[in-house]
């Protein structure tokens, strides 16, 4: 189950990243910043 919470939000950063490159804002980056190490601390780390 951590592997797939850790997985979405990956995903959701990258979707999100996407975005941010039509829509430049300070709010979606930190955003972004976020699920990339949530997503990254669920799915790689034991």
């Amino acid at each position: 189950m951590r592997k797939l919470i850790g997985l979405a939000s990956f995903l959701i950063a990258i979707g999100m990243l996407l975005m941010l490159i039509t829509h430049n804002r300070l709010i979606g980056l930190i955003i972004i910043a976020l699920l990339l190490f949530i997503g990254y601390s669920c799915f790689c780390g034991d």
